[in-house]
């Protein structure tokens, strides 16, 4: 498996012209060599070459397996890594830069070899890593049924009366029972007028009868991310909120039904932010309608109305409108969809119908 997604990028570099990339994103590296390193400081880098065998290029520090299907080259704190470096790139090549290299690395790499010819790489690895294999679709499912059980375990802990805060750690000790590997992202939980901004920071307010309760949580099992919202009501929903919700969970269900292959991302943006124009409140939906989601929350590729790219089988990214009120209510409904031949399958199964926490 970790084979053919070398030979994608090889390919790729190959149809792109770029004669050699530098890998040092850690989930990119991850993807293509079964390796988690998180190297903070220390340079880290996969070579790969259209002429030379690939290298990974990694400080003694960090333990690794014997049974990588790369060959490693490791270098001490006292070395300069750079030059190391240098002894497995052509100058003179056109050489491709992924995304989060720090710029005393790559400006180091610049001086030390003027006549490389530098381009952004990123864009190689990144769009491979859009269409998902078999095993990474089976675990996007996986993590996505506990962060379905993890939702409608929260649901539960509303009436207790807990602070946004205590929720959040509440929700910690679920994904620990529910075999997850942590937080994907830091959850949202937002009561009543706290949700109509769309990022709030939960803190030490509690649920009043009659709020929202904006709930946006994700998790990590087996390197894969989960990410859903829900909104539900506590004691009560006033018409004014059934409204909002409705007219949302309408904007979510025109915008899955626009999920097919060679469609556009912005075909989707379309299809749920014109159900929230045509009643009215298209300036309270403000942000963008989802994002690629796979080993990271947010990767390469958005549903926005800029995006005119085609969606292909295997594609997984979230659909999450939401109409935002300040000093009222916010709601958001959230889900993972994955590209089919027949068009979109819904990774999420938490009800979308109102629901009234007692």
């Amino acid at each position: 498996m970790k084979k053919d997604r070398m030979k994608k990028v090889l390919q790729s570099m190959e149809q792109e012209n770029m004669e050699q990339l530098i890998i040092t994103d850690a989930p990119s590296i991850y993807y293509l060599t079964d390796l988690w390193i998180h190297s903070q400081e220390r340079m880290l880098a996969l070579v790969l070459s259209l002429e030379k065998e690939p290298i990974l290029i990694v400080n003694e520090l960090f333990p690794l397996r014997k049974d990588l299907s790369v060959r490693v080259v490791r270098y001490k704190d006292t070395d300069d890594p750079i030059r190391i470096l240098g002894k497995y790139i052509m100058d003179e090549k056109i050489t491709g830069i992924d995304k989060n290299w720090s710029a005393h690395f790559l400006i180091g790499l610049m001086k030390t070899f003027p006549k490389l010819t530098v381009e952004n790489g990123s864009y190689i690895v990144d769009r491979i890593r859009m269409i998902k294999d078999p095993l990474e679709i089976e675990k996007m499912k996986a993590v996505s049924r506990i962060n379905d059980q993890a939702m409608e375990a929260l649901f539960k802990e509303i009436p207790k009366g807990l602070t946004e805060k205590q929720m959040t750690r509440r929700l910690a000790e679920i994904y620990q029972d529910l075999g997850a590997e942590g937080f994907s992202f830091d959850p949202i939980v937002a009561y009543g007028k706290n949700g109509a901004n769309p990022h709030h920071s939960p803190g030490d307010d509690r649920p009043q009868a009659g709020d929202s309760v904006l709930i946006d949580i994700g998790c990590h099992k087996d390197s894969y991310t989960a990410d859903m919202t829900r909104t539900v009501f506590y004691q009560r929903m006033s018409k004014k909120q059934e409204e909002i919700y409705r007219i949302v969970q309408e904007a979510n269900a025109s915008a899955i039904r626009a999920v097919r292959p060679g469609a556009t991302f912005s075909d989707i943006d379309t299809a749920a932010r014109e159900v929230i124009e045509k009643k009215g409140y298209g300036k309270y939906f403000t942000h963008r309608t989802g994002h690629s989601i796979g080993i990271e929350v947010h990767e390469y590729g958005d549903v926005s109305g800029t995006n005119r790219e085609e969606m292909q089988e295997g594609m997984i990214f979230s659909i999450e409108p939401g109409i935002y009120l300040s000093e009222n209510v916010g709601v958001r409904i959230e889900d993972l969809v994955l590209v089919t031949e027949q068009g979109a399958e819904v990774l999420n199964h938490v009800t979308k119908e109102p629901v009234i926490v007692e």
